[in-house]
């Protein structure tokens, strides 16, 4: 018997074996405490008092409850060993829950019980639940217990053959109806079936956790994260008002966050992906899970410089690896700047060939999207001879022209070689500056920028740059060898700038200064001669404008004048036909119209000018010098 005292109340609590009626008592006692205290102010330190009592208590009902399971208290009860501590249970109670344990009760010596214990799949907390629920305890299953308790009392054949309502059917019931229906109850058991993975994958747990994390994930693909880039939106983003129409039930819950997978271990976090993958989950959910898993078990666990255990490097080079497998082979996924730096990590942590290629290969893909700087891999080992990988960067630039073919040559394969050219020469221009730079392997990426730069017609001011630099770092060469150097210079692709700055270079070799000189005189000499033609052609071009401006005038002229004539003579043929139908006409008639011939007559002699009598009709015209004009 021992007594507790809250002298600031006024309260003394006494207790006989810490029995269970008593321990819920206080339990409800020190609630009242703490809404009094809230009400009453008082002291923390007070409310620390107690709650170290409160802990106090419930451990030392715990080592009541082990006391009471470790200590024989009649000759029908038999001590076994469950992970190296001793349990005291009834036989009659055991064999009444346990076909197993009875069985081996009724044929085997306690020796031989004990032997056979000691591989049983739980640890001793699992045991003594067990062994409570046997003696009539009321079990608190919970997500963290549901598996392992499932798994021993399968083993123990805990069924309904045996016993009614026995503790597998209701650990299966719980696991069924309060586990599987939530994301983060799925999860959370999931990550106990670790310690008992063989028996959790024999009683059908891990397919079925694994089966209801899938199915939420391909209902609501945002379970996983949000993707890291998008380059295009897939048939998938169609039901994506279907997905929130299913899961706007979450909307209420306002303190509901998804658990995140990368808190699995990787043997369990692997199946999961791959059978998301399988069946259908979008990439680019899964690239943003594989994403945070490296983000959180490689990149922020590893700090430079920092000396790892073995076992540490070793998980986390599996998981690299692991991440590499079971990245979806889908193009823009992914930033390129992330590959390098999933590449870095490969380097770093010696992961397999497999690995590094792989992570080469996708990135020689989008090559055109990466920076210069991403192109600076460290030379790792003691005998580097370069500070920088430039075998890695050949292998990814010759991926990137692998992965064109001539049916897919277009116009946007055009401009990723360009982006890439200039890449290059960016990269050439930033290792140049490495004293340890052979020639050699200068010379190598000054041929992998000319070559990537074949049919864009681009200057070649950018491999000038690059070579200045590499010989002013490396002044101790000598006349052949920076020959060499410059062998691959286009002296004919290079700006005027480029030029006038080579002629004056002391660095470079005598031949090539020639070179650029001569390509400069016939620069300037192609300058002058295009200024001259184009002169030229501009003044033969205004005479000849101005020639056809005169002739066509000319001949607008022209073309007035012969409209008006026509217009004259057409007149005139008018009027003579008027007048031919009227003299006709005039010879027909009687003597009574003399007078009207005559007139007629007449009239005709006025308009020709003519002076006769009436009866000449062969008369002599008196003709006079008339001007053309006055015939109008």
């Amino acid at each position: 018997m021992f007594q507790l005292h809250f002298p600031e109340f006024g309260i003394s609590v006494q207790a006989r074996g810490l029995l269970q009626l008593g321990f819920l008592v206080l339990q409800s006692l020190y609630r009242c405490l703490v809404r009094l205290r809230n009400s009453t102010g008082i002291l923390l330190f007070q409310k620390m008092q107690i709650q170290r009592t409160y802990k106090t208590m419930t451990n030392r009902e715990s080592r009541d409850i082990s006391s009471w399971l470790s200590k024989s208290a009649s000759p029908s009860d038999v001590q076994l060993y469950a992970g190296g501590v001793p349990f005291t249970l009834n036989k009659e109670l055991l064999a009444a829950k346990s076909s197993m344990l009875a069985s081996l009760l009724k044929e085997k010596s306690q020796e031989g019980l004990l032997h056979f214990l000691r591989d049983i799949p739980a640890n001793p907390e699992t045991f003594e639940l067990v062994a409570r629920f046997c003696h009539g305890y009321e079990l608190q299953i919970s997500t963290e217990n549901v598996v392992p308790l499932s798994c021993l009392a399968h083993y123990l054949g805990m069924t309904e053959s045996r016993s009614r309502n026995n503790l597998l059917l209701k650990t299966l019931t719980h696991f069924k109806q309060k586990i599987l229906p939530s994301w983060n109850e799925t999860i959370k058991a999931f990550q106990s079936t670790e310690n008992v993975l063989p028996q959790a994958m024999e009683l059908g747990l891990v397919d079925a956790c694994i089966e209801s994390i899938i199915t939420k994930a391909i209902n609501n693909p945002r379970l996983l994260g949000d993707p890291i880039k998008k380059m295009f939106v897939d048939d998938h983003s169609e039901d994506e008002g279907d997905v929130h129409r299913q899961n706007a039930r979450r909307l209420f819950v306002l303190d509901w966050k998804p658990e995140d997978l990368t808190t699995l271990s990787l043997q369990l976090y692997e199946p999961v992906i791959h059978e998301m993958s399988q069946r259908g989950v979008p990439s680019e959910y899964i690239t943003a899970s594989l994403c945070n898993y490296a983000k959180k078990w490689v990149f922020s666990s590893f700090t430079e410089g920092e000396k790892m255990s073995i076992c540490r490097r070793k998980s986390q080079k599996e998981i690299l690896e692991a991440v590499e497998r079971l990245l979806p082979h889908v193009q823009g996924l992914l930033p390129c700047t992330l590959l390098f730096e999933m590449l870095r990590f490969a380097i770093v942590l010696e992961a397999s060939s497999d690995c590094r290629n792989g992570f080469e290969m996708r990135i020689g893909k989008q090559l055109d999207e990466a920076k210069a700087k991403d192109l600076l891999i460290p030379s790792l080992g003691y005998a580097r001879e370069v500070q920088y990988d430039i075998d890695c960067v050949k292998r990814i630039v010759k991926h990137f022209y692998e992965s064109f073919s001539a049916p897919r040559i277009s116009a946007s394969n055009i401009a990723k070689s360009i982006a890439v050219a200039e890449l290059i020469e960016e990269f050439l221009t930033e290792v140049a500056s490495d004293i340890d730079l052979k020639v050699e392997t200068f010379i190598t990426l000054a041929e992998m920028s000319v070559a990537a730069s074949l049919g864009t017609h681009r200057s070649s001011d950018g491999l000038y740059k690059a070579i200045d630099i590499y010989l002013n770092k490396h002044r101790h060469l000598t006349e052949s060898e920076r020959e060499e150097v410059c062998q691959l210079l286009d002296c004919q692709k290079m700006s005027i700038e480029a030029c006038e700055h080579a002629g004056n270079n002391e660095r470079l070799p005598l031949r090539v200064v020639v070179q650029v000189l001569f390509v400069r005189q016939l620069q300037l000499r192609d300058t002058i001669m295009k200024e001259v033609q184009g002169f030229s052609d501009d003044k033969a071009q205004d005479d000849e404008e101005e020639e056809e401006v005169e002739h066509g005038c000319g001949e607008e002229k022209m073309r007035i004048q012969m409209e008006k004539m026509s217009k004259k003579v057409m007149e005139l043929e008018r009027k003579c036909s008027i007048m031919k139908r009227e003299i006709e006409g005039g010879c027909r008639s009687n003597v009574g119209m003399g007078k009207k011939k005559i007139s007629l007559w007449g009239e005709m002699k006025r308009k020709f000018g003519c002076i006769s009598t009436m009866h000449n009709y062969n008369c002599q015209v008196k003709k006079k010098r008339v001007h053309p004009k006055s015939l109008v």
